[in-house]
């Protein structure tokens, strides 16, 4: 069994049915006969069963998932549901309080979409396996497209794409400098937990990710 002393995940699930022009919210989209959230937590507990999970939920959707869990039965003994706030960065920061302080000095938490089903529990333990060793690890693929860095005016350069990294989840931190990094103030250029990181002086390492490991957000993406 996989050794997780310390190890903490988040889930993040705040999103609507805007762009995938549904009137559920993306995350409770069935996706082959199972809501798409529970496929994802379903990768976690595939890692490790003992994974402690915080499920970061709006307040507005608790209700919605409890229903979908008494129809699926699934019932997970160690996903905690949190609720969120306003924007990523506080429904990170949700979830992270509900983690006890005691896990700073040996912890470790992997934050990961919650419409991300198909992450590999090898890529989670990638993931945490690197995160103990650099005190960070952030999954990634490579560009297979060319790049444009698009400027003012409608101008644009071409950019080398060896050099550009499509960044996914799961992103998984030395809980210390999470904590400490979140206990900062939200800035407009954070996009993701590295971004907050990297603001507050840590250093981010790069792992390899999946490009099956893909954000489900429109349509296109469900088929």
């Amino acid at each position: 069994m996989t050794r997780t002393t310390n190890f903490f995940a988040i889930i993040v699930a705040g999103g609507s049915g805007s762009r995938m022009k549904t009137e559920v919210a993306k995350q409770f989209l069935l996706l082959n006969g199972k809501p798409i959230l529970q496929r994802t937590i379903e990768q976690f507990l595939a890692y490790s069963p003992e994974l402690p999970i915080r499920l970061v939920l709006p307040e507005r959707d608790v209700a919605v998932w409890e229903s979908l869990c008494v129809d699926h039965n699934f019932y997970p003994p160690n996903v905690t549901t949190i609720l969120g706030g306003a924007t990523r960065f506080q429904s990170v920061r949700n979830g992270l309080a509900s983690i006890p302080t005691e896990a700073d000095a040996t912890g470790l938490v992997a934050v990961h979409d919650g419409v991300r089903p198909y992450v590999s529990a090898g890529v989670i333990a990638v993931s945490f396996a690197t995160a103990s060793h650099k005190g960070s690890a952030v999954t990634c693929v490579a560009a297979k497209d060319s790049v444009r860095l698009l400027g003012e005016n409608g101008y644009s350069e071409a950019i080398d794409r060896a050099r550009v990294r499509l960044v996914q989840t799961p992103q998984t931190f030395r809980l210390d400098w999470f904590r400490q990094a979140f206990s900062g103030p939200e800035q407009p250029h954070f996009t993701d937990c590295a971004s907050v990181l990297e603001f507050a002086g840590y250093p981010i390492t790069l792992i390899e990710g999946d490009y099956e490991n893909i954000k489900i957000t429109t349509p296109d993406d469900l088929k």
